[in-house]
């Protein structure tokens, strides 16, 4: 059964029984697409390594 027919047999069975039909497919991607960056760029910071310092006499300004 390909998608097509999944999604009539469902909206058929949701007016059978009184339900709102399912979403369409594909409607929710996008969203699914941000929340999963977003959970990826959180989980990149919380375990970044910290940030190295430069050695001992460089980088410092001579005065």
């Amino acid at each position: 059964m390909d998608i097509v027919q999944q999604q009539m047999l469902d909206s058929y069975r949701a007016a059978q029984h009184g339900e709102a039909p399912p979403p369409l497919p594909g409607r929710h991607d996008l969203e699914v697409l941000r929340a999963l960056r977003d959970r990826l760029r959180a989980r990149a910071t919380a375990f970044a390594p910290p940030p190295r310092r430069p050695p001992h006499g460089r980088g410092r300004a001579a005065g």
